[in-house]
Formats: structure tokens, C-alpha cells, sequence
């Protein structure tokens, strides 16, 4: 007598929730999954980075606001990084800024009643070796995946037109 195989169950979305992939929408439970394992994998790469660059101890965000103020070479304002980072709460910039600065990887001033900060040639050249590190570790090889890159440039436009809806919804929130 033979017996029968059951079916393979179906494997639906990949998510860390599924009660909130139940929802009318679970692509975008698997988006927000994949959000999220990209942010922490993001975060560990640009320490590690930085570390193998020679600046260990700082952390993901550290690395972002000092990238930030090394762009295009000008001083910027505090509020000026938390409004390009859509960083809500300025005293963590605020805090990291310090932590820089200690460091010698950036200089403080004041424009008007503001502080601003510049890269010093220490961040700088922090800055270009993490580059030179990125591209023989990380674009080498996502370059060889293939990707279009007009079609990476698609996906953060999408994800950047993304995070104004989740902005909006966490305002939203907030007044209910």
C-alpha cells in the first residue's frame, strides 16, 4: 500500500511578524523585515569598517554624522545634520559630535547662536581610508552581483519616499 505524501505547507512572506503580516499589505511586513535586517547589518559593517580604517570604538551613528560633515568638505550645523539624517532627537547628534571631536575627527564653531562643526584632516582622512576599504570589500562585491545601479537608484528613491510615509504615520500616531 502506498501512502500519500502531504503537500509541502506554503511558504508565505518572510517576516519576523506575522500577525502584522496578516494584515491587507503583508509586502510590506516583509519590507519592513527586510528593513530591519538590512539596518543592523548596515550598522555592523560601518563600525567594522571604520575599526579596520583605523578609528575604533565609534558606533553606527557615530560613523554616519562624521561621513555627514566630511560631504562635500563644508561646515555644517547641528540642526543641519539632524535634518539631512532625519535624526529627531538632537542631543544624540549633539552627544556624538562631542565624541567626535574629542577624537579629533571634527572641529566645533559657532555660526550665529549655533554650533557647527568641520571635518579635521584626522576625519578626512578616517573618511578615505573607510572608502578605500568599501570599495575593495563591499562594491567589489555588489558590483558582481550584477545589480543595475539605475535600478539601485530607483530602490532609494523608494526608500527614502517610504520613510516620509512612515514619518507621516508616526505623526499621525502620536495624535490619536
Amino acid at each position: 500500500m502506498a501512502t500519500r505524501k502531504k503537500p509541502a505547507p506554503e511558504i508565505g512572506p518572510i517576516v519576523s511578524a506575522s500577525h502584522l503580516a496578516a494584515s491587507g499589505m503583508p509586502a510590506l511586513s516583509e519590507v519592513e523585515f527586510a528593513l530591519e535586517m538590512t539596518h543592523h547589518a548596515f550598522g555592523r559593517w560601518m563600525v567594522r569598517c571604520m575599526a579596520a580604517a583605523g578609528v575604533p570604538g565609534l558606533s553606527a551613528l557615530d560613523v554616519f554624522v562624521l561621513h555627514t560633515v566630511n560631504h562635500r568638505g563644508r561646515v555644517k550645523t547641528v540642526s543641519d545634520i539632524c535634518l539631512v539624517l532625519n535624526i529627531e532627537d538632537t542631543h544624540t547628534v549633539s552627544y556624538t559630535l562631542k565624541k567626535l571631536e574629542r577624537l579629533g575627527l571634527v572641529t566645533a564653531s559657532r555660526i550665529g547662536k549655533e554650533k557647527a562643526v568641520g571635518v579635521t584632516e584626522e576625519g578626512e582622512a578616517a573618511c578615505l581610508r573607510y572608502r578605500e576599504i568599501r570599495e575593495k570589500l563591499l562594491v567589489e562585491a555588489i558590483r558582481a552581483l550584477g545589480l543595475d545601479e539605475k535600478e539601485m537608484s530607483r530602490m532609494a528613491a523608494l526608500m527614502r519616499a517610504l520613510s516620509g510615509h512612515y514619518d507621516q504615520a508616526a505623526r499621525a500616531a502620536v495624535a490619536l
